[in-house]
């Protein structure tokens, strides 16, 4: 029997340039993201507007007369592009299942890679901000992870400094089948970096299955249930059904992440694993993916390549 998920119809590239195959489409799409009922002012909440079309299309407030364009505080503002290319980056991003590189994304859309290198952390961005917002509820699969090698001559096992730790969490419904994914990167894995966790991604009462790592006792004080399984090490640890989506999930994204990208900062992990997340967590809806994503980066502020290639976000 096929997997209704994995079979699913898709978004394909003839679909995608029908609905947005022209700069007035995706002009009219941003335009229904921004305000789904109609014009609202940025600066007074003014509902009517003229455009000035000898300025590019701006627009000007009827009541302020405050003058904005239609990429102004979104995650495409100040980009010299055409908005075909941010969506088509958009639509290669939201429907690749393992990700697309920057090197990739260069290829496909034409543009120097740092452009290309941009859009997609700025997409990257985009997904991780807008899954922050949600947490995860009922039965619950917790881990703890590190991403990267040791260096060799240098400290090894968990103290490595060459060792990004991060948190993987499923949550999962009566019957086992996973849910939602939440993969974060911590200050370590200690009391307060789960507890500071756990408020944020965990809602209350659920139910919270994990090792027996001692710091993941601190999602009690978070207002869950937890149940710590110890598992021994060996290849019998990760039998236990308590943790069979973790460890499934955390196999997939090291695998994804691994094929896909050549190399990878450690600083920048965590968009890495927003923008798996991201699509894990929409899976069931293929074609409503890009819609989705161009919604959320309509109401994403902007963020420059400076604050791109220095920023550290952890969850």
């Amino acid at each position: 029997m096929k997997n209704q998920v994995q079979f699913q119809k898709g978004y394909s590239l003839a679909e995608f340039y029908r609905d947005y195959g022209s700069e007035a489409q995706c002009r009219q799409a941003l335009f229904h993201w921004l305000w789904p009922e109609g014009y609202v002012c940025p600066e007074c909440g003014d509902g009517t507007y003229c455009s000035l079309p000898s300025r590019n299309g701006l627009f000007q407030c009827n009541h302020c007369h405050h003058q904005h364009s239609l990429t102004s505080r979104t995650i495409f503002a100040s980009s010299k592009l055409p908005l075909t290319t941010g969506f088509l980056a958009m639509h290669l991003i939201a429907q690749s299942k393992t990700g697309i590189s920057a090197l990739a994304l260069h290829r496909h859309l034409g543009v120097s890679y740092n452009t290309a290198w941009s859009m997609k952390h700025k997409l990257m961005q985009v997904m991780k901000e807008r899954d922050d917002r949600y947490t995860l509820s009922g039965i619950i699969q917790l881990d703890d992870v590190y991403w990267g090698g040791e260096r060799r001559g240098g400290k090894v096992g968990r103290g490595s400094p060459n060792k990004t730790p991060f948190v993987a969490a499923v949550s999962t419904n009566e019957a086992g089948h996973p849910l939602y994914l939440n993969l974060q990167v911590v200050n370590g894995f200690r009391s307060a970096e789960v507890l500071k966790w756990s408020r944020k991604h965990l809602s209350p009462q659920s139910i919270v299955y994990s090792d027996g790592l001692a710091c993941f006792r601190a999602v009690k004080e978070g207002g869950c249930q937890h149940i710590p399984i110890i598992t021994g090490g060996g290849p019998e640890s990760v039998k236990h059904e308590e943790f069979t989506w973790v460890n499934t999930m955390i196999g997939n994204v090291k695998n994804a992440v691994t094929g896909v990208y050549h190399a990878m900062q450690h600083k920048h992990l965590p968009r890495y694993l927003a923008e798996y997340c991201y699509r894990f967590n929409r899976r069931f809806d293929l074609e409503t993916l890009l819609p989705r994503l161009g919604r959320a980066a309509a109401r994403t502020p902007p963020m420059p390549y400076r604050l791109l290639k220095m920023a550290e976000v952890y969850g």
